[in-house]
């Protein structure tokens, strides 16, 4: 069984947010692979079926990005996960938009998120998936990763939702060295 986590918040008023890049990342591999996202548990929201010729369970920790710890220690444990096959996609400030990043393991690098999923873990051994959002020119990186996608990034969005799956699928289906040497040098805008 894999575990495979989109990070995001819960709610309409963040749901098309660079924060949810996670979310919609997580819902595409479900929806390529015909995986519901109904069940309710593991303070998530999640489905089971087989992505990439694997077993996965997909979660959308619905604790708020800063909590999401709670929500995957929960799964993790129940469903016996082990390290390399636990997979955590979310967003990236300190990547350009369109730019995908896979890493084995690390550290949180200032993500909130994932600093919380460290902390309740107890390890830094997971794979991530990093989907670059952009840092904003000057200031408000809240207010930059609350807001919705600008206008020349709207178009490209469902072509990177697509590849970042595609990353996803790679990692699950081949492994995480494979993936990276297929898509950490991916650029949407080149």
């Amino acid at each position: 069984m894999k575990l495979l986590v989109g990070l995001g918040n819960p709610g309409d008023k963040y749901s098309a947010t660079r924060h949810n890049i996670g979310f919609m990342v997580a819902e595409q591999v479900a929806q390529r692979h015909q995986i519901v996202l109904k069940k309710k548990g593991y303070q998530g929201i999640y489905g089971v079926g087989r992505a990439a010729s694997c077993e996965t369970t997909i979660l959308l920790p619905q604790t708020f990005m800063n909590c999401s710890g709670t929500s995957v220690n929960a799964a993790y444990r129940s469903l016996g996960i082990i390290p390399g096959d636990l997979i955590v996609i979310y967003d990236d400030l300190d990547l350009p938009f369109g730019r995908l990043r896979i890493k084995a393991d690390g550290g949180h690098g200032g993500h909130n998120g994932l600093r919380d999923i460290i902390a309740v873990l107890g390890s830094k051994d997971f794979v991530r998936l990093r989907v670059g959002i952009g840092r904003p020119e000057r200031g408000d990186v809240t207010g930059h990763v609350l807001s919705r996608f600008a206008t020349h990034e709207k178009k490209r969005l469902p072509q990177l939702l697509d590849d970042a799956a595609e990353a996803a699928e790679a990692i699950l289906s081949s492994g995480v060295t494979e993936a990276m040497n297929l898509f950490n040098n991916y650029n949407l805008l080149d």
